[in-house]
């Protein structure tokens, strides 16, 4: 056997890479992580051929990357959902996502900002009109598992934010020291001060960041906030909505962004990218109260 077939053999990237480095393979773990599960669901948004999505499916499900699930019986039809094994591909995803959105579709430049016509912008627009997929769930108060779109709310704002630090620790530690990444204490301030507003109209309202839970849990008793602090930490909803982030060390933070969903799971409203901070909690009520038929992306 050749030398290097062996140190393959114990090499972890090039057992990843037999499993997953394949550029359709990489792109059905995208669409599976947004919530397109079926089989002509997956044909279309890749715009594959049918033989090449099938053979793809097949090899990531030998590996027990995705679950095969039948949803009809008569014909048998089946839905294709990430294992376990396969959500720890994730943050994967996004760090790809990620590296592209710097030094391929960027400058290079390590901030927490955006532009308005960047690839990030664009991206964040295109989620007007998408689902926030079902079943997906995030730790949050006490911790439970809380989806992110609220049962019964009117609407519910999400709003993502880099990180608050930790209560007691200094911020210089824990916040992540990169432009454009400052300001998420003022902004759960400022969406709790408008919080009786949103809730006399029936919409909900849920901070996001990829935060630990404990982080989350601590800052939100420190500011007695009244409404659940989300952790993403591993990165579920930053994947499957492609939400723009950025590196703070050795973690990925995601930017500032606002999403208003119905109901119906469908994003109405795209806040990014965010410079002023009061104006876009202004904003966001005034949106979240806007009829259902109006969908729009704005920027702050």
């Amino acid at each position: 056997m050749h030398p290097r077939r062996v140190a393959d053999d114990a090499c972890g990237i090039a057992q990843a890479a037999a499993v997953v480095g394949d550029w359709w393979s990489l792109l059905v773990l995208r669409e599976v992580a947004r919530g397109h599960v079926r089989f002509d669901r997956l044909a279309r948004e890749l715009s594959v051929s049918r033989k090449v999505l099938a053979e793809r499916l097949r090899t990531l499900t030998e590996h027990q990357v995705l679950e095969r699930r039948l949803y009809q019986e008569r014909p048998p039809r089946y839905e294709y959902v990430l294992t376990e094994q396969g959500r720890g591909l994730l943050p994967t995803l996004v760090s790809l996502q990620d590296w592209a959105d710097r030094w391929l579709l960027g400058d290079g430049t390590l901030t927490g900002q955006a532009s308005d016509e960047g690839a990030e912008a664009r991206r964040a627009a295109s989620l007007v009109g998408e689902r926030v997929p079902a079943g997906l769930r995030l730790p949050g108060p006490g911790g439970r598992a809380y989806d992110p779109v609220a049962t019964g709310a009117r609407a519910t704002v999400l709003f993502a934010y880099p990180a608050t630090g930790v209560p007691g620790v200094p911020d210089g530690v824990t916040a992540p020291a990169v432009p454009g990444s400052a300001g998420c204490t003022l902004e759960n301030r400022q969406f709790r001060a408008a919080w009786p507003r949103f809730r006399a109209d029936g919409i909900a309202v849920h901070g996001v960041s990829t935060q630990t839970p404990q982080e989350q849990a601590a800052f939100a008793r420190a500011e007695d906030l009244p409404f659940p602090l989300l952790s993403d930490d591993r990165l579920q909803l930053t994947a499957a909505l492609r939400l723009p982030t950025f590196r703070a060390g050795q973690t990925l933070r995601v930017k500032r962004l606002v999403l208003i969903v119905g109901p119906d799971r469908v994003v109405r409203h795209v806040l990014f990218p965010i410079g002023d901070i009061p104006t876009a909690v202004q904003q966001t009520l005034d949106l979240a109260r806007a009829s259902d038929a109006d969908f729009t992306v704005r920027k702050t």
